[in-house]
C-alpha cells in the first residue's frame, strides 16, 4: 500500500470536489486559492493515489420521476444461513455485479449485509427479488424497507480541517 501524505491543500482540493466535482480546473484553482497548475498537479496525484475514485452526477430520483422515469429505492437487510468466509464473499460478489445495487454493505452486528437497491417500481423490485434474494438458497432472512421519502441524499465524507 502507498504512504499517502496529505497537507492542507489536499484537504481543500478534496473537500471543494466532493462539494462540486463539475468546476474547471481554473473554477477550483480560484475556489482553493492556489494556481491552477498547481490544482491540476494535486488532483491528478489525489486520482493516482486513488483517493478519488470516480466523478459522477448525482440524479434526483423526484425529478425523473417527474420525467416519467419512477424510481423505488429499497433498503435491505440481508441475513446468510451460512456465514463461512467464502459464502461471504460470493454473496457479496452477486450483490456488487447487479445492477440494481446501488449500495453494498457487509455489517456487524444484525444482519450479514444492507443493501440500497434502486428500482423503476414495484415489478421491478419482485424480478430483483427473484434474481439475488430467492436464487441464493444461503439467503435466510431478508428485510425490505421501501422509501417513501428522501429526506437527505450525500456522499462527502468528513475531512479534518488543517
Amino acid at each position: 500500500m502507498k504512504d499517502i501524505a496529505l497537507d492542507a491543500l489536499d484537504l481543500r482540493l478534496l473537500a471543494q470536489l466532493q462539494r462540486d466535482a463539475s468546476l474547471s480546473n481554473q473554477a477550483l484553482a480560484a475556489a482553493v486559492h492556489v494556481a491552477t497548475a498547481t490544482t491540476h498537479r494535486r488532483v491528478r496525484r489525489l486520482h493516482a493515489l486513488g483517493l478519488i475514485e470516480r466523478v459522477a452526477a448525482q440524479l434526483s430520483p423526484q425529478r425523473l420521476a417527474e420525467a416519467g422515469l419512477p424510481q423505488l429505492t429499497a433498503l435491505l437487510e440481508v441475513t446468510l444461513d451460512v456465514q463461512a468466509s467464502e459464502r461471504l464473499d460470493a454473496f457479496e460478489a452477486r450483490a456488487v455485479a447487479d445492477a440494481d445495487v446501488q449500495q453494498c454493505w457487509r455489517v456487524s452486528p444484525g444482519p450479514d449485509f444492507v443493501l440500497v437497491v434502486a428500482v423503476p417500481d414495484m415489478a421491478g423490485y419482485q424480478a430483483f427479488a427473484a434474481r439475488l434474494l430467492s436464487a441464493d438458497a444461503n439467503v435466510r432472512n431478508v428485510r425490505a424497507f421501501f422509501s417513501i421519502k428522501r429526506a437527505k441524499f450525500g456522499s462527502e465524507l468528513p475531512l479534518p480541517a488543517r
